[in-house]
């Protein structure tokens, strides 16, 4: 074909598909477009190719998403192989290792809205045909994922996968080791030379943290959702077989565009979302997922809530020997065999459902039938299950009418009665656990950290860390409308809704009130009589804003609240067909 035609000419299997890229272009009023992409290096066959999108958060922010640079070609290779034309981009991310415990933490939430809009745009505004999405840091995941449901084109998700564990002392560490032992050293349990031997230890590579918290437990979402490679979560991210997951997500996205599915919102249904719940539940996960679960059903324009969480949570049971509440990491899981393992034997028992699509048009229970059984260890079979329900609670009460949530797995008790010490931020409570100037038996209140009231949720893996870390996490309570790490242990509640600056009781609450939690009754009461709470509520005024402007200022003007996944939009955005057969000045 000459330079000078009026189009490129796609195969005619493209021409079947009715290519979204076809409106940048094919026609005379597409010649401009077309120099932009001859100006890329790009020749006739790749402009007539489909265009596939590849994003990833490469770059030098955080360890967790320093895997990216070579899986990103990876996943270009399968895409060329199989027939397309990869076209990469960027999006961000927020280390919440470098963010935690300052107002810097107040952007890790928000930068999974950000990754959310930013794929949006890049996919719309270039009329992409696929995605393959690459995740890594914690809102990394959800956040790809959600743009994925949101455009709703044919897509795959990858993990970057974790950083293999340290050695310090004969046994596996990790990062959370360290956040830990800063407290055993204002504790004169460690000293600080064995700190400083296990900060060199505890994250010996590149990757996302080796436990079972957040970016991990999202990995094992994303498999359970059925939106990515199959069993190539817990691989870690080192690991040379990473180049034939990232070529077999480029394969699998021309797949599903050659097949016309499944699309993100055919795989994302309600028994998909309950899925990802259960295998929260078995692994004893995150509770940052109790935020990115609901938000992703948003994304599908599916209701799904905190209370649709816990009620999976309560009946699924929990068997995976993880950290933090357990002893192995991901890479002990990928050599059991794998997230599949999981999965097969939640399957097996009624757990999950077995008929859900995956990216590959199998059902999951399809794509798991030949893992391997449970090794008793790392993964117990569900006849000898840690505990009989899930590893995290939604308590409700007086006190979080919206609910709030406890990781139970791990904790020696599950009810705890205390007298409330109240924080109106997390850099007070901070200041008092440093000084040590906290007492045995207190509920430590740490409020105005909610989506709003933050801005931003913060997330205070460094507050509960230095908690444990002094022998107090479970002689004392934390309670927050902030969140937690997924690395985060002890009796910590988090996401309280709804939030102090909203209106929710948890800013009527006074320093000396009795507070009654209960794990196993999923219950939290602030033990005050009624008509003082009414009285109290007559007086409160919502506290001001520290942020008059920018993306903070943004962010609390438009999201909503913690049970309902701490969404900025109204969910199920649709987008209108054009195909370029109806755009003036087309020529078929």
């Amino acid at each position: 074909m000459s330079a000078s035609s009026d189009k490129p000419q796609p195969d005619t299997k493209s021409q079947a598909r009715e290519l979204r890229s076809r409106i940048t272009t094919d026609g005379i009023d597409r010649t401009p477009h077309r120099a932009f992409m001859r100006a890329m290096g790009l020749d006739d066959d790749a402009i007539a190719k489909p265009m596939i999108g590849v994003v990833s958060q490469k770059g030098e922010v955080t360890p967790c998403n320093m895997t990216h640079y070579d899986q990103v070609e990876y996943a270009k290779e399968g895409v060329a192989m199989a027939g397309g034309t990869p076209r990469e981009f960027t999006t961000i991310s927020v280390s919440d290792g470098v963010g935690m415990n300052h107002e810097g933490m107040k952007f890790s939430l928000v930068s999974r809205e950000i990754i959310a809009d930013s794929i949006e745009a890049v996919v719309h505004g270039h009329a992409y045909d696929g995605l393959v999405g690459y995740g890594g840091c914690d809102k990394t995941l959800p956040g790809v994922i959600m743009g994925m449901v949101r455009c709703n084109v044919p897509s795959v998700f990858v993990y970057g996968g974790s950083a293999l564990p340290g050695r310090f002392q004969g046994r596996d560490v990790s990062v959370l080791d360290a956040y830990e032992a800063v407290g055993s050293v204002q504790a004169r349990t460690m000293t600080e030379d064995e700190l400083t031997q296990l900060e060199e230890a505890c994250k010996p590579t590149i990757g996302a943290c080796a436990g079972q918290f957040t970016a991990n437990t999202m990995a094992m979402v994303s498999e359970a959702l059925g939106i990515t490679v199959p069993n190539s979560a817990m691989v870690p991210g080192v690991y040379s077989e990473r180049r034939g997951i990232g070529q077999r997500a480029g394969a699998l996205v021309m797949e599903m565009l050659e097949r016309g599915g499944p699309l993100p919102r055919e795989i994302v249904t309600r028994k998909a979302l309950e899925n990802a719940c259960a295998i929260v539940a078995a692994t004893g996960g995150s509770t940052n997922t109790a935020l990115h679960i609901p938000a992703i059903a948003h994304e599908a324009g599916i209701s799904f809530t905190a209370d649709d969480v816990a009620a999976v949570l309560q009946r699924t049971p929990f068997i995976g020997n993880l950290r933090p509440g357990g002893k192995y990491h991901a890479k002990d899981v990928y050599e059991i065999g794998g997230a599949h393992v999981v999965i097969k034997e939640l399957i097996k028992h009624g757990f999950m459902h077995g008929d859900t699509l995956t990216v590959t048009g199998r059902t999951l229970a399809e794509e798991v039938a030949n893992a391997p059984e449970p090794d008793g260890e790392v993964i117990r079979p569900v006849s000898d299950a840690i505990m009989s329900s899930g590893g995290v609670v939604v308590l409700k009460g007086n006190l979080c009418p919206d609910g709030a949530l406890l990781k139970v797995a791990g904790l020696k008790s599950l009810v705890f009665t205390g007298v409330a010490r109240v924080f109106e931020s997390e850099d007070e409570a901070v200041e008092a656990v440093h000084a040590r100037a906290y007492d045995e038996g207190q509920v430590l209140i740490v409020r105005n950290e909610g989506p709003v009231g933050g801005p931003g949720m913060r997330e205070m893996l460094g507050l509960t860390a230095l908690i444990y870390g002094q022998g107090m996490g479970e002689k004392v309570a934390l309670l927050t409308d902030g969140r937690f790490s997924g690395a985060t242990r002890g009796m910590c509640i988090g996401h309280a809704a709804p939030e102090a600056a909203a209106g929710g009781p948890l800013g009527l609450v006074r320093d000396g009130d009795r507070i009654t939690i209960d794990g196993k009754a999923a219950t939290i009461t602030l033990d005050v009589p009624e008509d003082e709470i009414e009285r109290r509520r007559a007086g409160w005024a919502a506290p001001e804003s520290k942020h008059k402007g920018g993306l903070l200022w943004k962010y609390a003007a438009t999201v909503g609240q913690a049970h309902e996944g701490a969404v900025t939009h109204p969910g199920n955005a649709q987008w209108p067909d054009q195909r370029r057969g109806k755009i003036r000045g087309a020529r078929t």
